[in-house]
């Protein structure tokens, strides 16, 4: 299933690891809420001083502040997750509460395994891990893990997590049996059986990475309560393994406090050296960027429209790469076309359609800079899924904005311009075609608005129509939709394969007014099942990489949908007016991530002045 990504407002993831990013570059009593900001000492926190001595992970240009003072100076403050009161932290609910939230920052819950977005690494967790080809996956227990209420931690804990979709079939957590027989335990270790049809360890690792476990006390009880309907029970506390323990909250912050039991103590070689992380929630965006850009938060996960203005400025901001896009691409919005409309069933009319839009143009300015050259490929250039990338092939056989070479493609395809100045074939015209997404989304609204201007520019009728999140969500998922940009797979370890399969499959893809879930376009082929399943079941890198290969190049050929520009899988900004030492391309021990193995930075940020 399509993930779809938590979205910024507009309006409104042991010892040092990593691989340098120039090689991402080449290829392509807790003082709280408002009382805890003012102490802050936004102005002298947030001016910037000149860095001296060996102070890394600071701002863009070289600037540190001078550390905050009393209690709050052994505080984080984090922002760009929380965006209303919170009020239920069972983490199958449909929107739990930060940090409770699937696969966000692993402060409270904690998964078995951890992806690094950079390298691809899966990295230990709760447990390690051992791959047995694509027969079968081997956890072993970290020693000394216990839970927040000081109950022993247990196979049964993780064995009881996954069991429950199948005690629930509704919960996400559900489709990971697809891949997997069973789970059995022996000793402190857990045998996964990978299912052998499907051989799709990437997928059973994916499941492995995000699913936080739950304690099978809590949840069994919870079960019971619920009649096996998980996602419908609300709970105010928040029991987890992980190296802080939800203290309080209400409408205007979340307080974590550090759990000085923590197993990882001695994992990591050391606690998280501040003693509470702090969310205040804030109504827009705007709110929380002048706090950040004061100094008044130490990190943040939201869209800031031309950041490099605030280190311009002397602001000791920075991200983890110096120069744009600043941000490591994590997914790739797509633009998804209905093929079953007359016009979009035609592969020709498409692939004209990517050859006319202006990704600079939707990089510079609905991006803010933040994407980097767009690529005709399903797999994302950097990182972790830049082995499987083919650059050579995606600048010989794809596209880039030339509305000339579009136009000549609708005439090849048989279309010729009318005198309202539109392609038409057989008294058919392209268009006229709405452009969806919704309302409020401003950099993809800023995108689309650019997409309609480049259609229309080469005779194509189409504009824009931005309805509510909930609407524009049942429009695409029943295929009641012309045209679309949307969300599939990020980097995760089962991309690329499962972002192909998102946009191309072919499998249990439903009728146009039926709820799809994956090819969204409802795009046909007879060919494509099969490369998806020899792509999840290669045994070796190089099987791998041939075969994903040739579904880039079947998908390059048919164009079911293309990206319009390329996003961080988060967006990771920190001002270094309190903490240095965050995760930067020169500083590359941890990834710029909350998520997964982006909780690494936690252990290793310094205090100022300390």
């Amino acid at each position: 299933m399509t993930e779809l990504v938590s979205r910024h407002r507009d309006d409104r993831p042991e010892a040092p690891r990593g691989s340098s990013r120039r090689a991402f570059m080449a290829a392509t009593g807790a003082v709280g809420g408002a009382a805890a900001l003012a102490a802050c000492g936004g102005k002298d926190g947030g001016s910037g001083g000149t860095a001296t001595g060996d102070m890394v992970g600071i701002g863009n240009n070289g600037k540190a502040g001078a550390g905050r003072k009393g209690d709050a100076a052994d505080q984080l403050f984090i922002a760009g997750f929380q965006w209303s009161p919170p009020t239920n932290y069972n983490t199958f609910a449909a929107a739990p509460a930060w940090p409770a939230a699937s696969n966000v920052a692993q402060y409270v819950f904690e998964t078995a395994v951890r992806f690094n977005i950079i390298t691809g690494e899966i990295l230990p967790g709760l447990t390690t891990h051992e791959v047995n080809g694509t027969e079968s996956i081997t956890l072993t227990l970290q020693e000394g893990v216990s839970w927040h209420d000081g109950s022993e931690f247990t196979v049964d804990d993780i064995l009881y997590t996954f069991e429950l979709g199948k005690i629930d079939p509704s919960l996400a957590i559900a489709s990971i049996w697809q891949d997997v027989d069973e789970m059995t335990a022996d000793g402190n270790k857990i045998s996964i059986a990978i299912n052998q049809e499907r051989k799709n360890v990437g997928a059973v690792l994916m499941q492995l990475s995000q699913q936080f476990i739950v304690n099978k006390a809590i949840y069994s009880k919870a079960a019971e309560e619920t009649g096996n309907k998980l996602a419908t029970w609300e709970t105010t506390e928040a029991i987890g393994t992980g190296p802080f323990t939800l203290e309080k909250f209400d409408q205007t912050q979340i307080i974590l406090a550090r759990y000085e039991e923590y197993w990882g103590k001695s994992f990591y070689g050391n606690l998280p050296p501040m003693t509470k992380i702090i969310h205040p929630i804030f109504k827009s965006n705007e709110d929380g960027n002048i706090k950040f850009q004061n100094g008044e938060l130490d990190v943040m996960q939201q869209f800031i429209p031309q950041i490099s203005k605030m280190w311009e400025s002397g602001k000791p901001v920075g991200t983890y790469l110096q120069d744009a896009p600043y941000f490591i691409p994590g997914s790739m919005p797509m633009f998804m076309m209905n093929t079953t409309l007359p016009g979009l069933d035609d592969a020709k009319v498409r692939k004209a359609l990517a050859w006319a839009v202006d990704y600079a143009s939707i990089a510079e300015t609905a991006m803010s800079g933040y994407s980097s050259q767009v690529m005709a490929s399903l797999i994302i250039p950097g990182g972790a899924e830049d082995a499987w990338f083919d650059k050579a092939k995606a600048e010989a056989d794809g596209w880039s904005f030339d509305a000339a070479k579009a136009e000549e493609l609708l005439q090849e395809a048989g279309y010729a311009k009318g005198s309202d100045g539109f392609y038409a074939k057989d008294g058919k015209k392209l268009g006229p075609w709405k452009l969806i997404c919704p309302q409020g989304w401003t950099d993809w609204n800023a995108a689309l608005e650019i997409v309609a201007k480049n259609f229309q520019a080469i005779g194509v009728d189409a504009s824009t129509n931005f309805p509510q999140q909930a609407q524009v969500t049942t429009s695409i998922q029943n295929g009641d939709f012309e045209m679309a940009l949307w969300s599939v797979s990020g980097t995760n370890p089962a991309t690329p394969w499962q972002r192909f399969s998102d946009v191309m499959t072919n499998v249990d893809v439903p009728p146009v007014g039926q709820a799809a879930f994956r090819n969204y376009g409802r795009w046909k082929n007879d060919k494509v099942n099969d490369m998806l399943d020899a792509a999840a079941a290669a045994p070796d890198d190089a099987a791998k990489k041939e075969a994903l290969t040739a579904l880039d190049d079947l998908y390059r050929a048919e164009v079911p949908a293309f990206p319009l520009m390329y996003r961080p899988d988060e967006f990771f900004e920190f001002n270094a007016s309190n903490w240095y030492n965050f995760p930067t391309e020169d500083n590359d021990y941890a990834p710029p991530a909350f998520r997964a193995a982006g909780n690494e930075w936690i252990f290793q940020i310094k205090k100022i002045g300390s």
